[in-house]
């Protein structure tokens, strides 16, 4: 299971791959290099020695093992049997692994079966290492915080929206916020009582970093929400909330790593609405209620629409 920081790593269900390639940038060179061998084909290193991968890496045994406690295992043994667990587990879905590499000359059903096993392969993937007594404890801070801020900017800021969006539904005072200056200017008015909430794929963005680290200055408890739990805004979360997303082809579209925030989100306010139970059920229907004057047809689940009184 991985630490507060996010660093360690639970060589039990989540995929050691999923760690090597969150840590990667934050690797030296010649540990990167022993990744990319791992990465290349993790079935054949799950069965050669240290030497043999050391060699192939271009570097020393030492490196090897320094790269072993960089990922969070204690060393190259307990490496291979994390890689053989991975292969294992990932055999029965072989068949479906149709790549996420989109070519110029795919048609569209290629695209289709390619976006549909990227986006479903990046929800597994951070179910599978997401630290749940992390999210636990971002879950209490946020059911009983004053007010809940949320920084995004670019495609995160669509995610932040969306957890605004359910705080608000369920009665919990909340604001998403993607403009720098105003997010800043919030930030500076927390208190302790508040929680901020930092969403950047990267972990680099650094208006969302500044933010942060405004927000914690105030007291407030910071969180953030990245596939990178080594990467800057890391620096300035009290809890690190991680994704697994991997985006290849068309990255800049921020694909796989949107739909992977969202199933974190989706985590959060499941579990905040479940402390709340009573009132979050209330203001749901209440809310529900509020818009169904404008949907054509019956309620989705059978019942009548509420008429507004005199009509």
């Amino acid at each position: 299971m991985a630490s507060e920081n996010g660093v360690a790593m639970d060589t039990g269900e989540a995929s050691p791959l999923v760690r090597i390639r969150s840590l990667f940038p934050g690797l030296a060179r010649a540990e990167q290099r022993v990744a990319q061998v791992v990465l290349a084909d993790p079935a054949t290193v799950a069965h050669r020695s240290i030497t043999e991968v050391a060699e192939q890496a271009g570097t020393s045994e030492t490196t090897v093992t320094r790269f072993c406690k960089a990922i969070g295992v204690g060393g190259y043994p307990d490496l291979r049997i994390a890689l053989a667990a991975d292969t294992a587990r990932t055999a029965a879905r072989a068949e479906r692994d149709v790549g996420s590499d989109i070519g110029p000359g795919d048609d569209l059903r290629a695209v289709v079966n390619k976006v549909a096993f990227s986006d479903a392969r990046a929800v597994e993937e951070t179910a599978d290492q997401l630290d749940v007594t992390v999210l636990e404890r971002v879950v209490e801070a946020m059911s009983i915080a004053r007010r809940v801020d949320v920084y995004g900017v670019g495609a995160s800021a669509f995610v932040a929206m969306d957890l605004q969006q359910k705080l608000h539904r369920i009665g919990r005072t909340s604001f998403a916020w993607s403009d720098t200056h105003i997010a800043l200017t919030s930030a500076a008015v927390l208190t302790e009582g508040d929680v901020a909430v930092g969403i950047t794929h990267s972990g680099a963005t650094a208006d969302t970093v500044e933010a942060l680290r405004v927000a914690r200055s105030r007291g407030a408890i910071t969180v953030a929400l990245t596939n990178f739990p080594r990467s800057p805004v890391t620096e300035v979360a009290d809890h690190v909330l991680t994704t697994a997303a991997r985006e290849t082809t068309f990255r800049s579209g921020a694909t796989a790593s949107r739909i992977a925030q969202l199933t974190v989100i989706d985590c959060l306010f499941v579990g905040i609405a479940q402390r709340h139970h009573d009132s979050a059920t209330a203001a749901l229907e209440a809310t529900y209620e509020a818009v169904s004057g404008h949907r054509l047809g019956p309620r989705p689940d059978g019942r009548r629409r509420q008429r507004e009184s005199g009509k």
